[in-house]
């Protein structure tokens, strides 16, 4: 990205408002990317973790297998799910608070006892793989928002800092140069009247 400049003072003073405003707002974006980084890596472990109880929840219950042909499915459904958003390094994030479940009514004549059990653990797989859900969505907004930080940071360090300080070299360059040029041009001047004027 070329950075447009005149070759004037307006110019000149433009580029070092800019250079300075992207060189004081460089270490709080590194600061935040360094802190969305650590909360991407805390989000995904907390996912992982997640997912893995969730497994070990479903593998527990694998040895009744056989008594879940018997239930009915539609016993227990999820009614609402309650989030809030949280901002973490100036990003939100879903938060899952709360999952309301409607059970549906049964008889406990005529059903196997364990139905009341069967609800229960249907609830905790429910439950942990909301949360496990939560997590990765939370995880991906949190490294999306770090990549477009990161993206920032390579574009002030890599692109527009030096773009600027280049400018303002240029410009100062050419401004000496035209100065240079103007005293050059006044000594010749002068010299000549001095020659005219010691001829005549």
């Amino acid at each position: 990205m070329a950075i447009k400049f005149q070759y004037n003072k307006t110019s000149l003073q433009e580029m070092n408002k800019q250079l300075k405003i992207r060189v004081r707002a460089l270490p709080t974006i590194k600061n935040k990317e360094s802190a969305l980084r650590a909360e991407v890596k805390k989000a995904k472990d907390e996912a992982e973790r997640t997912e893995q109880k969730l497994k070990e929840q479903i593998a527990s219950y694998e040895k009744m297998q056989k008594l879940w042909s018997e239930f009915t499915p539609d016993l227990i459904a999820i009614k609402n799910v309650h989030l809030s958003i949280k901002k973490i390094a100036g990003v939100k994030t879903p938060i899952l608070e709360t999952i309301d479940f409607e059970i549906k009514p049964y008889s406990l004549f005529n059903n196997p006892g364990w139905f009341s059990l069967g609800i229960k653990i249907l609830e905790e797989l429910s439950t942990t793989a909301i949360q496990a859900e939560f997590l990765r969505r939370k995880m991906e907004l949190l490294d999306f928002a770090r990549k477009k930080t990161t993206q920032k940071v390579n574009l002030y360090e890599k692109v527009q800092i030096p773009g600027y300080q280049e400018a303002i070299t240029k410009i100062k360059r050419f401004m000496e140069d035209e100065e240079n040029l103007s005293k050059s041009s006044q000594k010749i001047v002068k010299n000549r009247q001095q020659v005219e004027e010691e001829i005549v």
